[in-house]
């Protein structure tokens, strides 16, 4: 990383010589168990999962400040699943900051949106499927981005030279489709494949208590279709990712009213095999030291919806999630999150997550996160996981 140093300072005119650099070190190590409540559909699986993560980071400033590096790497290894035994740079991203504008080269992460259940307008990063079931774990992209500041709102331009597959748990892994999907041999609609070069817009601004984007994406899509290659007489049967390019135009907006907040996301995708809207609303509530204690209490809903027909990766068209935030306001940052999300075109089709965490000491943090699925319905995409219900318990040491 010090032999990168040089070429990137002297790309961006910076003449600060390497041994003035500001180096900061830090990380997080975490072993992760799962639990898994009900015994697997395939004699290949477990109920019990354990694994080791690992993301180091190493962040470099010069140039007064105005420049710096930053390096994340990660590595999980996995108990059984070898598909979610994978390395990846979350991060390795340069950055020129100004008053008036911003420049960045590398791999990096970027998150767009304001709703708590669905983010639709977060194009950017490809899903980092074997990590989470909520799907908030990215994989880095690798970009050249520019942000332009003006009172008028900053607007941003993104390239993205290459494309990162979404990764799919193994035979060996939980929470899969019946069939499993192949990590490898994936199929593209671009000619040029991973080189495909994507871009992207986006504009945002404060509007005295609103908060408004608006953003653009034109390249290969994060989210891949499911091709069936195989058959059962010759017990090879699997699913192929597909990719194809489409284009997105996405807005989202939060509205801070008092005690409450309301939350927007909506899109309109373009393909040539489909096109479609999808949007997502609700509000956020929180009560300040709830009777009187120190507490604070967050309660949430929000509608989703979606034009697109159920599959493994749409399973919310027409639902309805409610939840409550429980914030302890200790020195430990406890907190506490409940949600239910119910199919309003099916009763008997539902989730729940539960998500809680609080730090032991200064080093060391806990963390339980749980995921719940009911269906009766086979077409429905909660079918293929609705024996996947588990809890994860997360210990972190930071360094």
């Amino acid at each position: 990383m010090r032999q990168l140093l040089p070429f990137i300072a002297l790309c961006c005119g910076a003449i600060t010589p390497i041994a003035q650099a500001d180096i900061e070190y830090s990380g997080t190590a975490t072993i992760e168990q799962r639990y898994f409540l009900q015994d697997p559909l395939f004699p290949e699986q477990q109920r019990a999962q354990t694994s080791v993560t690992l993301l180091p980071e190493v962040f470099m400033s010069w140039n007064d400040g105005y420049d710096s590096l930053t390096f994340k790497p990660f590595v999980r290894a996995d108990q059984y699943d070898s598909e979610r035994t994978h390395a990846d740079i979350r991060e390795l991203m340069w950055l020129h900051a100004s008053d008036s504008y911003e420049l960045r080269a590398g791999i990096g992460k970027v998150f767009w949106g304001q709703a708590e259940s669905v983010h639709l307008v977060d194009v950017i990063n490809q899903t980092d499927s074997v990590e989470r079931v909520d799907g908030e774990e990215k994989l880095g992209q690798p970009m050249l981005s520019a942000s332009y500041l003006m009172e008028s709102g900053a607007v941003s331009v993104y390239v993205l030279p290459y494309f990162r597959e979404r990764t799919f748990a193994g035979a060996e892994g939980r929470l899969r489709p019946i069939v499993p999907i192949s990590n490898d041999n994936a199929v593209y609609e671009s000619e040029d494949e991973q080189s495909n070069l994507d871009y992207a817009l986006r504009w945002q601004q404060t509007l005295g208590d609103w908060e408004v984007g608006l953003s653009y994406f034109d390249g290969t899509n994060r989210e891949p279709q499911l091709i069936v290659e195989g058959g059962l007489e010759t017990n090879d049967l699997v699913l192929r990712p597909y990719y194809e390019q489409m284009q997105q135009v996405g807005a989202d907006l939060l509205w801070v009213n008092g005690a409450v907040l309301y939350k927007f996301e909506a899109v309109h995708r373009k393909s040539n095999t489909q096109s479609f809207v999808a949007a997502v609303a609700g509000l956020e509530y929180t009560s300040v030291g709830i009777f009187d204690s120190v507490y604070d209490i967050g309660w949430l809903a929000e509608y989703q919806y979606d034009e697109r027909d159920a599959s493994f990766f749409v399973p919310a068209q027409n639902d309805l999630m409610v939840g409550v935030r429980w914030i302890w306001n200790d020195p430990d940052s406890t907190e506490v999150l409940v949600g239910y999300v119910q199919d309003l075109d099916d009763m008997e089709t539902y989730s729940a997550f539960v998500e809680a965490s609080s730090r032991m000491t200064d080093n060391w943090k806990w963390t339980l996160n749980g995921y719940f699925f009911s269906t009766q319905s086979q077409s429905d995409p909660y079918f293929f996981v609705r024996r996947d219900d588990h809890i994860e318990i997360n210990v972190e040491y930071f360094f």
